[in-house]
């Protein structure tokens, strides 16, 4: 019973770190023409998401690892290295990504359009990234050697 409330919990935390971003794709579109007053609002509820992501990731990375103890899994399964490899990439990106780009929002002379460029470019790849690397290892196990 224990294992199955581990496994609920890991995929809700999957869900709740990946599905925010895609909520910021019509947001990001709207950086691009938005007023100062607009964009401030924006630009919370991208930080927001953003934040959220972070820590659903500490409870997915938490919740994993007490699967992998609990499960029939060992930390040599080739699925589980790569979920693991893909996890710090994603890590070091989400941090790269989106903070430093939208602290440059507030800087002066700031080229807001390339910004929201950058931003919508980085969402998708961090969709891209989680969904079709990191689902795929949980969801279909493959096996690489």
């Amino acid at each position: 019973m224990l294992y199955r409330i581990l496994v609920y919990i890991h995929v809700s935390s999957v869900i709740l770190s990946i599905g925010p971003f895609f909520i910021l794709l019509p947001i990001v579109k709207k950086l691009h023409s938005s007023r100062e007053q607009e964009m401030n609002a924006y630009l919370i509820t991208f930080q927001s998401v953003v934040r959220l992501a972070k820590h659903t990731g500490h409870v997915l990375v938490i919740t994993g690892i007490l699967l992998v103890m609990c499960g029939p899994w060992t930390w040599t399964t080739p699925w589980i290295i790569m979920t693991l490899i893909f996890l710090f990439c994603s890590l070091f990106f989400l941090a790269r990504a989106f903070s430093p780009t939208l602290r440059k929002y507030k800087e002066e002379g700031q080229n807001k359009k390339e910004l929201a460029t950058k931003l919508e470019r980085s969402i998708w790849i961090y969709i891209i990234l989680l969904m079709t690397t990191m689902l795929w290892f949980m969801v279909g196990k493959p096996t690489f050697w």
